[in-house]
This record gives C-alpha cells, sequence and structure tokens, in this order.
C-alpha cells in the first residue's frame, strides 16, 4: 500500500472515532437531554404597506425580541420562561420535564410574543399565534431523547397595519 492510502485508512479510522464519541457523549449531557424540552422558532416584522410579494416574502428579521412560555398546573403557573431573538431572528428556549419531582404536562403550555425592540414594528399579530398564544402539541422533531417543538414564524407588524378590534360590543 502507498503511503497516501495509509494516510486516508488513518484519517477514516480517527473520523469513525470521533464521530462514535461525538454522537454518544457524555452521561451527564444524556441525562440532561433526557430530561429537556426544546422550543424554538422566528420572529420577523412584516410591513402591509408594501406590495403583496413583498408583504409576503419580505418579512424582515428582529433582533431583541422577547418570546414566552407558560406552562399550567390547574389554575396555577407551574412554570414561566422566556428568550429574546438573536441577529438570526431565531429564539430557542429549554424547559425540563419535570418541575420539583412533578412531570410538566407540555400540553398546557403556551408559547407567545411579549414585546419588539423595534419602534416601528411593534404590533404583534396572530400569524401562527403569536400574539394569543400556541399551545405545545405535536414536536416537530423527535429523535432518540431529544424533542423539539419548532413554531411560527411569529409576526410584529407596524401601527399603520393594525386591524381594529371589532368584537367589542357598545353599551
Amino acid at each position: 500500500m502507498g503511503a497516501l492510502t495509509t494516510y486516508l485508512m488513518m484519517v477514516g479510522a480517527w473520523s469513525i472515532v470521533l464521530m462514535g464519541s461525538w454522537i454518544n457523549g457524555s452521561d451527564a449531557l444524556k441525562e440532561e437531554a433526557a430530561g429537556t424540552v426544546y422550543v424554538g422558532g422566528k420572529v420577523l416584522c412584516q410591513d402591509c404597506t408594501q406590495g403583496w410579494n413583498e408583504w409576503i416574502h419580505g418579512a424582515k428579521p428582529i433582533k431583541g425580541c422577547m418570546v414566552s412560555i407558560t406552562c399550567m398546573d390547574g389554575g396555577r403557573v407551574a412554570y414561566y420562561g422566556s428568550d429574546e431573538t438573536d441577529e438570526g431572528e431565531a429564539f430557542e428556549m429549554s424547559l425540563k420535564k419535570s418541575i420539583n419531582g412533578k412531570p410538566l404536562d407540555l400540553k398546557k403550555c403556551s408559547v407567545r410574543l411579549v414585546s419588539s425592540p423595534d419602534p416601528v414594528c411593534n404590533i404583534p399579530t396572530d400569524f401562527a399565534g403569536g400574539r394569543s398564544g400556541v399551545w405545545l402539541r405535536r414536536p416537530t422533531v423527535v429523535y432518540r431523547d431529544l424533542i423539539k417543538h419548532v413554531l411560527g414564524p411569529f409576526y410584529y407588524t407596524t401601527p399603520m397595519c393594525e386591524e381594529p378590534d371589532t368584537n367589542q360590543g357598545f353599551r
């Protein structure tokens, strides 16, 4: 065998060893992943003053939007957490499957928009349930011990685009 063939075989063998250790991970990491659920998504600004094509496809990311998750247990809050969007308009939160030894019912967890730092694009919309909240139902990813819910995207819009609430009755 030539030197190149021997070198390639050694690199291949080391790659398999390294990938195996990366996939298997440490026991502490496995235990953490087994007890954790991840929730993520995106937050964008949608401007209705643009043409239809720009309105649909031209949503801009908003850095620093606050998104929260609230999990209920009966009539009380069992868990509350929040995260801000990063430069890529994404948020990602993690929560334990049990709180104080009691299992968390993920179907009673709701994710919603809280606030936008943008001075113009700061009206939450209910596209994808961002304003009223989205209940966690079916996870998007379930792989071994990984459970992840990918939501949204959620949208904010400008005050000019806000629809008036016509559901309130007159007295």
